[in-house]
């Protein structure tokens, strides 16, 4: 019988102990990953990567902030007058805690939010319902009231929230003031307020600068809030409540502070158990978008925010269905299968404009590989927060 290898990559989701602030993560998910080999029967090769996800390295680190915590640091950096708070993603896990603590350090909130949808693609109003309009979503400016009177009640797809209403209601219960408009350019804020808050994520540094150069008096964004400890809380210096999400009525678990000393150790304990030389990452979203209901994946700023560095590039690989209709067109079974693989072995080392490359996955490797390992954990009861990938660093002449 042929030892030749007839499977490609797996992912498997590993099942672990429910992880407390103060755990020694990197023994925890070394004991799980050998665990599970032991109880499934398979053994770890080297570049297998193993993926661990930010929920549990932030618990493990503790990194949590209350609302009042948040409240403190907004009001000491923005003043506590009246803020513009501006490209909120309409989410009740990953934005509307943290509004209120916005709300709780501001005397009024100008809350604008972008139309059709938010940044992540959650529609406040289909595009449809604005092309019948007439309504321009690149320059028109909207009210409160103009935005009911065109186009009603509208509640989101999935959750069935009214995000318009919510996050009004949200931040008066929080004792602010609150005016809702509804605009795409940034500069608009400025005709209300001097003081911004940004909340997008992806484009946040573009929108602080337009805001600057406006003459903004005060322009900050989610990743300058929560920075640094207020009162002895979590922080996450490099992205603020950026990838924060909801963990109790009165509290955020925060993006996970600096993981690369984890994944390095958890790579040098696989390493000393069982001599394979492995890869490890944190990730958090996968960076995917929903056909259905339009939503994109990546509410965190990053997709990896740790990584060890076999894991730094992208895929350099051929299409095999391109290399198989042209440049070996005229030939079949063994002769094809050694000509392919051939080709795989002799490759260039950048493959950048290579006609045989075109159709492959330009994209990071952890970006590539995170959003594997986020559709393999999902985001409910499966109880897997980490996950074994063997046989993605593999290609077709591998036995």
């Amino acid at each position: 019988m042929s030892n030749e290898r007839l499977v490609g990559t797996i992912s498997r989701g590993i099942r672990c102990p429910i992880i407390r602030t103060g755990d020694d993560l990197a023994s925890i998910v070394t004991d799980s990953v050998l665990a599970a080999a032991d109880s499934e029967g398979f053994s770890l090769r080297d570049k297998d990567v193993i993926a661990v996800t930010e929920s549990i390295v932030a618990r493990a680190q503790g990194n949590y902030a209350t609302v009042q915590n948040i409240a403190d640091d907004v009001k000491a950096k923005l003043g506590g007058g009246t803020v513009g708070v501006i490209f909120p993603i309409l989410s009740r896990n990953r934005f509307a805690i943290c509004l209120r603590g916005i709300a709780m350090g501001c005397k009024k909130i100008v809350l604008m939010l972008s139309y059709p949808s938010d940044e992540v693609g959650n529609e406040l109003v289909s595009i449809d319902k604005i092309d019948e309009a007439g309504v321009n979503p690149y320059s028109d400016v909207l009210t409160l009231e103009r935005y009911r009177e065109l186009f009603g009640v509208n509640k989101h797809e999935f959750t069935g929230v009214d995000y318009v209403d919510y996050y009004a209601n949200l931040i008066k219960e929080s004792g602010a003031e609150v005016e809702i408009i509804f605009a795409n350019r940034p500069k608009t804020i400025l005709d209300y307020t001097d003081t911004v808050l940004t909340c997008d994520i992806h484009t946040r540094k573009r929108t602080k600068r337009i805001l600057k150069e406006a003459g903004a008096k005060i322009v900050l964004g989610l990743d300058d809030i929560m920075n640094a400890p207020v009162d002895g809380s979590g922080y996450n210096e490099n992205y603020g409540l950026l990838g924060s999400n909801k963990s109790t009525e009165d509290t955020v678990k925060l993006f996970p502070q600096n993981a690369q000393p984890l994944v390095e150790d958890i790579q040098a304990k696989i390493k000393s158990a069982t001599g394979k030389n492995v890869e490890v990452m944190v990730y958090g979203d996968g960076a995917f978008k929903d056909p259905q209901g339009k939503i994109w994946e990546l509410a965190d700023p990053v997709v990896s925010p740790a990584h060890t560095s076999g894991l730094v590039g992208t895929p350099n690989e051929l299409k095999l269905k391109y290399l198989a209709d042209n440049d070996f067109k005229h030939l079949d079974g063994d002769e094809l299968k050694a000509a392919i693989s051939e080709s795989i072995k002799t490759k260039d080392a950048n493959l950048v404009g290579n006609m045989a490359s075109q159709g492959t996955t330009p994209r990071q490797l952890t970006d590539l590989i995170g959003s594997l390992c986020d559709l393999t954990s999902g985001s409910g009861d499966k109880g897997t927060p980490v996950v074994l990938v063997q046989g993605y660093f593999d290609n077709y002449t591998n036995d």
